[in-house]
Parts: structure tokens; C-alpha cells; sequence
């Protein structure tokens, strides 16, 4: 009975363990995906992000969009269009927080 029990909690404790994590990436790993949007990303959506052959990732531009499909799209890409999948590089939750830097104002 506590086994079953046990095995009922895991997913539980383990969903709660991982959204702690989701806060802010530690100031390494935001520097890092700083350099992985403006070098990466920048080579389709522009150095600058104001667009290339991907749209322009500018707060203007992503205003009216919802911050989780823009999400989805990072994380799992865009079958069909040169946009990749970039889940095996980082967690959602990096996804997550790439997307509110370029809803606001990405840093440089």
C-alpha cells in the first residue's frame, strides 16, 4: 500500500521539484542564452532581431502573440519552416524566459 501510494506522489513531488527550478536561469546560463539568440537565432531573425529570413523578434513585433505558443515554437520548432526544434539545447522554462527578455527589451 505505501509503495502504491508512493508511486501515486512521485509525479507530483517531481512536477513541484521542477517548477522551483523555473525561475531565472543563474547569471551564466543567461549570459549563454543571451549569445544563443543573438548568434543562433540571429543568424535567421537578424543579428539585430529586426528580421531576416525568419520575422523580427522585436516587442513591437511580438506584442500581440501569446508567450506560450511563442514558447512552443522555440522549444519544438516549426515543422515545414526552417525554424528548428531548440529543446535539446534548452529547458522550457529557458524557452520561457528567452520569450519575456524579447517581449520587453532583449539585452545585448
Amino acid at each position: 500500500m505505501k509503495l502504491l501510494l508512493a508511486n501515486r506522489f512521485l509525479p507530483l513531488l517531481l512536477l513541484a521539484a521542477t517548477a522551483a527550478w523555473a525561475g531565472e536561469p543563474e547569471a551564466a546560463r543567461q549570459k549563454e542564452l543571451v549569445h544563443l539568440v543573438r548568434q543562433d537565432c540571429g543568424s535567421c531573425h537578424g543579428m539585430t532581431l529586426r528580421g531576416g529570413l525568419g520575422p523580427a523578434l522585436l516587442p513591437e513585433t511580438l506584442r500581440d502573440k501569446p508567450a506560450e505558443g511563442l514558447v512552443a515554437t522555440i522549444y519544438y520548432g516549426r515543422p515545414g519552416t526552417p525554424m528548428p526544434p531548440w529543446k535539446q539545447f534548452l529547458s522550457e522554462a529557458e524557452a520561457t524566459w528567452i520569450v519575456e527578455k524579447l517581449m520587453s527589451e532583449f539585452p545585448q
